[in-house]
């Protein structure tokens, strides 16, 4: 039986610390041991700044930055947009959903929308400075991406889930700094959540801008669904839209627990979807 779709609060997701090795192991050079923690309201420009540096070469990220509108800009210019673009995600998923990071420096931060929540909300948009994003942005940033990037990824993710888009993760954002790659960040912050999402039975929905992802991602459970594009510039841009079914035991490693795949909840047929 599918689960009734509520809001997940943040009280019931087990409580997270940064943790590390014992001050005498790190003074006989052994390495810190980092987790997952839920982003302070402090940190929310640390994480932004990680966050730009980590997308600072993405098609995607700069899809909004890089327009004949800002073609004259400086490039300090327009890293300050890509910046605060940043701050206001980063914001709106601290208010209302979950914002993880790990590492020393913000080395990795993941920005999950729990299901039933959604930054859509006046007060988040409100708090989160996305309203006034929109009178930030040149008049061609703006039609990239208030009016083509948000409805694609919002009507593309409901047509994907169908009835189980407001009972499902979703990754919006993940991405770590160029000195923090490599230690196995980014996959402690999706399976902290996948791990939880599998304790629930619920779906995890994401969408990868980088073509090298997926594979990390097929290794975490993920499949991909289908490819979306950004039409407005003369390169083409696209994104892997990526859907994982819950598994009837949560594990890090979901490959090798595909036999224990879940049976007594309803999950999305993805082979059926992949071949729309």
């Amino acid at each position: 039986m599918a689960k009734t779709s509520r809001a997940v609060t943040i009280q019931e997701i087990p409580k997270m610390t940064e943790v590390s090795s014992s001050s005498s192991a790190r003074s006989n050079g052994v390495p810190q041991i980092y987790e997952p923690r839920i982003l302070r309201n402090d940190e929310i420009d640390a994480a932004a700044g990680s966050l730009a540096r980590a997308f600072a070469e993405d098609d995607v990220a700069m899809y909004f930055v890089n327009t004949k509108d800002t073609k004259s800009w400086t490039e300090e210019r327009r890293w300050k947009l890509h910046l605060k673009i940043m701050k206001c995600i980063v914001k709106a998923h601290h208010l209302e959903g979950l914002a993880l990071t790990i590492g020393p420096n913000h080395d990795c931060v993941a920005l999950w929308m729990p299901p039933g929540k959604t930054m859509d909300g006046w007060f988040t948009t409100l708090r989160s400075g996305m309203t006034w994003l929109n009178m930030w942005l040149p008049e061609e940033n703006k039609r990239r991406f208030q009016e083509e990037f948000l409805p694609l990824l919002h009507d593309t993710k409901r047509e994907t889930l169908g009835e189980k888009d407001k009972d499902s993760w979703y990754l919006v954002y993940i991405g770590t700094r160029p000195e923090g790659r490599h230690k196995g960040y980014a996959r402690k912050l999706v399976e902290f959540v996948t791990e939880k999402a599998d304790e629930d039975g619920r779906l995890c929905y994401l969408e990868s801008s980088n073509g090298l992802n997926p594979t990390i991602y097929k290794k975490m459970g993920f499949e991909i669904i289908k490819q979306i594009h950004l039409t407005r510039d003369p390169k083409r841009i696209e994104l892997d839209i990526m859907v994982r079914n819950p598994f009837l035991q949560a594990t890090s490693r979901p490959a090798l627990a595909a036999e224990h795949h879940v049976s007594t909840v309803e999950t999305l047929d993805i082979q059926k979807l992949a071949s729309k």
